[in-house]
């Protein structure tokens, strides 16, 4: 009987022990919004999170970090937001200044906010590169002499607002081109990514990252001096359903794993 006994208290202990260190298990379902260039590493990423933890469910939301901001002002339901610049997470957090957050929308958990990656601003030429463009000095030759087509992103998505710097940095008048024929433009970063692998125009301004996802060849990249650092804050939504899940999925993306993906894509991880 004793023998029994000690059987059944160890059985007893062993469950309480799992059932402990399941306790701590991230589960439940997570929205996380994040900008569209990171459409196929986020995706990869989250299939490989729910595979090691099957109580969790990731919803993505892939779109323009402009857009995805509207909908987070306008009381969508979100978790994780990952933007691809940090003028749309400084306008949804409160510890920003009034310039940055005008309308002093409370929205981020500025405790869980970081900057998570860093991109690069590509110039990027479709199959064969028939117009011989291997450089943003190329680019420039060509869109004053009015014989280059370039796809950029409108001016409300951060690839669009880099494209502009760029633009300034080169004393280019957009409103001229534009009335020139010479530019065409792309709802978000895959919209104009979608432009440069059709062949519809001769070279298109999007991420590094996206290029790489596309296959298609960079010409050239933009250095910080033309359009600034391409920053990727992170952070957890006040009003996120499932924050501590959510805290988790971000602590995962910061990891060695996670990092060695992004690197592959062209992303430099910032976190260590």
């Amino acid at each position: 009987m004793k023998r029994i006994f000690t059987i059944l208290l160890a059985a007893v202990l062993l469950c309480a022990c799992f059932a402990g260190c399941r306790k701590d298990e991230p589960t439940g379902e997570i929205v996380v919004f994040a900008a569209a260039s990171m459409t196929e590493t986020l995706t990869e990423l989250g299939a490989r999170y729910e595979a090691a933890h099957p109580g969790v469910k990731l919803v993505f939301n892939f779109e323009s970090s402009g857009k995805l901001m509207d909908q987070i002002a306008a009381g969508a339901d979100c978790d994780l937001f990952i933007s691809a610049a940090p003028k749309q997470m400084d306008a949804l957090d409160l510890t920003q200044n009034e310039e940055k957050n005008p309308n002093k929308q409370d929205f981020i958990d500025s405790e869980t906010r970081l900057n998570l990656l860093e991109n690069k601003v590509a110039l990027a030429v479709p199959e064969g590169n028939p117009k011989g463009i291997h450089s943003f000095d190329d680019l420039v030759k060509g869109l004053r002499d009015g014989t280059v087509l370039l796809a950029i992103g409108g001016e409300g998505v951060p690839v669009g607002q880099y494209t502009r710097k760029i633009f300034d940095s080169f004393s280019l008048n957009e409103a001229a081109l534009a009335d020139a024929g010479v530019l065409t433009y792309g709802e978000n970063v895959k919209a104009v990514t979608t432009q440069v692998s059709e062949g519809l125009v001769d070279c298109g301004i999007i991420y590094q990252t996206d290029a790489c996802s596309a296959g298609l060849t960079v010409a050239d990249t933009a250095s910080e001096a033309m359009c600034g650092q391409v920053i990727y804050p992170a952070a957890v939504l006040k009003n996120a359903k499932n924050a501590e899940t959510a805290k988790a999925f971000l602590a995962y993306l910061q990891t060695a794993e996670a990092g060695e993906l992004f690197s592959s894509v062209g992303f430099t991880p910032l976190t260590p």
